[in-house]
């Protein structure tokens, strides 16, 4: 029975090597400039391998002391192929970095196009920090790939094949002399780059990790700085980063010892060559030429460990990034217009909703909820923390599937329309909006792509936006800054508003967009969104009952399920009900 480990192994080399011919998918587009580069890069290792040649019979000329005609011919012939070499060299360079860009270029687009794809249960279990070093520490390792690695691996193997042959030709005594290291070289080689290639990979890790750090940190530094965290976020980095240098002083440490090996196992064997030839009475031209090429083969045997470990580190590069391209990506279409039969009137059903958020499999966030909402409504869901009006929110916008149950638009299964032209029709305010580092008018602008300014000033107005927005020197040019920093909770929220007001949706869900905000900025967030949910469907999930009073109908959520539905005077008037009690407590208090 073979032994497990082996097969694991084996299955691990497989999976390296078929992530790294993966990669060559993308250089296909430029195939005639990557085999023009390849062309010349093999012209320039095969021409070089003349010039030993040529050095010993040039030495065996010049002993007569007298240059002849031969001695003339095979310096210009040498001149010729040097100037050749420098001539292929220089455009196989711009030729392997014209690859190299437009093939990272086109792997970084669709490496982003993926992780923009990705439903939100992936996000779940991944950290944002680690994605990002994915798309750019890991694909610039691969630079080394086509701007080096390929070319040395290619020059190196030229050599050391074509070097063999002309060996055996010059003397083969010495060839078989010379070549008794090789297959032990071989055996060492193998196991010094499995223990390379783990290694490569824990670092490569460990840079994803600090990179996670110093995202986290620095799109929290407020809480950071709160919290008077910045010495335990620094000695959080320096931890990952000190594991990650003794990771790479470790691996250094065996990428020593396999350069000493090669040293003392190569050029050692050179050394009892040269010793073989003068015993044996080769001529000093022929052994001139000998030893060259032997140094030749030395120098591309140890250039290939080299190679070696630079190829492990691409390889764990290039594992880590198709590993990430084969989780599973939404169905997204991008559509000019929504077409017809898929454009929604404003009818929700809920029938059965039962779900539980993929990472916490055994707790039920809903538990058969079922509820309408017929068009151009006023939906109100309400209830404690945990309840599940959040989920309903993504549930509603199909960042989640339930587990059973469905969703039905106007009667239709939500799952039969298109997830990109659903969403299209559907606008979020949350509580803690999320605004781009640009300017306002970008941001504002982002509801519809392409608007004109003069739409998006009307959206601001309709927002009661514009009136502070005019306040800033550059107007709709204002740089809002990171996460909107420089603006205040009720501008940002006012922003976000304008935004859906741009966007025209059909379906409007306002997710606690005023509970974080003053009486002065709730009194005029509110009445834009009152401007806002005129002729659509709206779905409020509110906590401060004051705000929903108006609402068509209230959906009272407890521990996942639908306890009381109703309007205001009509729950109200329910004793013992939940919304009774939520709204005794809020009123008195």
């Amino acid at each position: 029975m073979q032994n497990p480990t082996i097969v694991k192994v084996k299955s691990a080399r497989s999976n390296s090597l078929k992530s790294l011919l993966q990669l060559f998918h993308y250089v296909k587009p430029y195939w005639l400039e990557f085999s023009l580069g390849l062309f010349l890069l093999m012209v320039a290792s095969v021409s070089g391998l003349a010039l030993p040649k040529l050095l010993g019979q040039l030495i065996d000329g010049g002993k007569q002391g007298i240059v002849s005609g031969k001695t003339t011919y095979i310096g210009w012939l040498l001149i010729i192929i040097l100037v050749l070499q420098a001539i292929f060299s220089f455009f196989r360079v711009v030729l392997f970095v014209n690859v190299t860009e437009k093939t990272l270029a086109a792997l970084r687009q669709t490496v982003y196009s993926h992780l923009i794809k990705m439903p939100m249960r992936v996000f779940l279990h991944k950290r944002v920090g680690e994605l990002s070093s994915r798309i750019s520490a890991d694909i610039t390792l691969l630079q080394e790939i086509f701007n080096t690695t390929l070319a040395e691996l290619v020059r190196q193997s030229v050599i050391i094949i074509g070097g063999l042959v002309l060996l055996m030709l010059t003397s083969f005594e010495l060839t078989i002399f010379m070549l008794l290291l090789l297959p032990v070289m071989m055996v060492i080689g193998e196991l010094f780059g499995q223990f390379l290639n783990k290694y490569a990979m824990q670092v490569q890790d460990k840079v994803a990790l600090s990179n996670t750090v110093v995202e986290e940190t620095l799109q929290g530094i407020f809480s950071v700085k709160a919290f008077v965290s910045e010495f335990f976020e620094i000695g959080r980095y320096r931890a990952h980063t000190n594991e990650m240098a003794r990771l790479g002083m470790k691996g250094g440490k065996y990428k020593g010892l396999f350069s000493s090996f090669v040293i003392i196992g190569v050029f050692g064997t050179l050394v009892a060559v040269i010793w073989r030839g003068v015993t044996t009475g080769v001529a000093s031209g022929e052994l001139i030429s000998f030893l060259l090429y032997s140094i030749f083969i030395a120098t591309s045997i140890s250039g290939l460990a080299e190679v070696y470990t630079s190829l492990q580190k691409s390889i764990g590069a290039t594992t880590h990034l198709f590993d990430l391209l084969e989780e599973p990506v939404e169905e997204l279409t991008d559509f000019k217009s929504i077409a017809p039969e898929n454009q929604l009137h404003g009818t929700i059903a809920f029938r059965d909703i039962h779900f539980h958020y993929p990472t916490r499999e055994d707790i039920n966030v809903l538990q058969g909820v079922s509820f309408e909402a017929s068009a151009n409504q006023k939906i109100a869901i309400v209830g404690s923390s945990g309840a599940g009006k959040s989920t309903i929110v993504s549930l509603l916008l199909r960042l989640y599937n339930p587990s059973k149950g469905g969703i039905f638009f106007d009667g239709r299964d939500g799952t039969h329309i298109p997830l990109s032209e659903l969403r299209a029709q559907i606008a979020v305010v949350p509580q803690d909006v999320f605004l781009f580092g640009g300017t306002i008018g970008d941001n504002i602008g982002y509801g519809r792509k392409g608007a004109s300014q003069e739409e998006i000033i009307a959206a601001a107005e309709k927002a009661n936006a514009w009136e502070f927005i005019q306040r800033f020197p550059l107007g709709l040019d204002t740089i809002v800054g990171e996460r909107g920093i420089q603006l205040s909770g009720g501008q940002r929220q006012r922003i976000a508003i304008a935004r859906a007001v741009l966007k025209a949706p059909r379906i409007l869900i306002l997710d606690e967009a005023t509970s974080a905000l003053d009486s002065e900025s709730e009194r005029l967030v509110q009445d834009a969104l009152d401007k806002l949910m005129e002729g659509r469907t709206s779905i409020v999930i509110a906590h401060r009952l004051a705000t929903v009073r108006q609402a068509d109908k209230i959906i009272v959520l407890h521990q996942g399920q639908i306890v009381e539905e109703g309007t205001h005077h009509e729950l109200i008037d329910v004793s013992g009900g939940l919304y009774r009690n939520l709204s005794e407590i809020q009123f008195t208090n």
